[in-house]
């Protein structure tokens, strides 16, 4: 056990303080970060999922477009062979032409069928894309929103945060170098708590009960103790 003094003691207690709430307000920054981020996650995914729509959409209108140049073609194809009829005097190459002329137009009725169905799937994939088109505008003004609102928590708690770091250091330049190295070591392993209080005989860290002999110790303020448990620094609060 190293020698200290009551004054030592009254820094250390000081300085976790600050480091408490400058480790209090980084957990904080870190969880605002993930919410930002688990907002910044939600849109992109409804994103992702207008850009599918979109594609769909495209599909739809291809298919659309497809289906209207075949009918066209079809119809040239049936104007064209129903005007060669007329030129022909082979009875043979006329039947022929207009077995051709009829099955194009029974496939006139199959195709005009399909392109029905087609611009029913077109619409509605339309009208789904818009619908979706709006709520992704509403959700990314929900979403800037709420994100402006944890830059300005952000913001203030950042400003917050660096005039505590600059009372710990404040207070830091009062202990031994020695002992700062210890309290920073301590500290950065047990979760920036590094000076517990020892009360009813038990370690405030852990909780573990303090041994008679190594509680008269911790109240007499004269020694560096470190609970045997949890290895903090220990203090008593007369």
């Amino acid at each position: 056990m190293v020698d200290i003094t009551r004054a030592d003691i009254d820094i250390l207690v000081q300085l976790q303080k600050a480091e408490t709430d400058t480790v209090n307000i980084r957990a904080f920054l870190q969880n605002v970060e993930a919410e930002k981020s688990a907002l910044e996650d939600k849109l992109n995914e409804f994103k992702s999922a207008h850009e599918k729509l979109v594609a769909e959409f495209d599909i739809a209108e291809k298919s659309c477009s497809a289906a209207e140049l075949e009918m066209k073609s079809n119809e040239e194809r049936i104007e064209k062979s129903t005007q060669t009829l007329k030129t022909l005097a082979n009875h043979k190459a006329y039947a022929a032409l207009q077995r051709e002329v009829d099955d194009n137009k029974k496939r006139r009725d199959s195709l005009e069928n399909s392109y029905i169905e087609l611009l029913d799937e077109k619409e509605s994939r339309a009208t789904a894309l818009e619908e979706h088109f709006q709520q992704l505008q509403q959700l990314t003004e929900q979403i800037r929103s709420q994100q402006e609102e944890i830059d300005e928590k952000s913001r203030s708690h950042r400003l917050r945060m660096k005039e505590y770091e600059e009372e710990r250091q404040k207070i830091a330049v009062n202990l031994a170098p020695w002992l700062l190295k210890q309290f920073n070591e301590i500290s950065e392993t047990s979760g920036g708590l590094a000076v517990v209080e020892v009360k009813d005989q038990l370690c405030r860290g852990c909780f573990m009960n303090i041994p008679p002999q190594l509680y008269i110790e911790v109240r007499r303020c004269k020694t560096l103790i470190l609970c045997p448990q949890c290895n903090r620094i220990l203090y008593y609060n007369e």
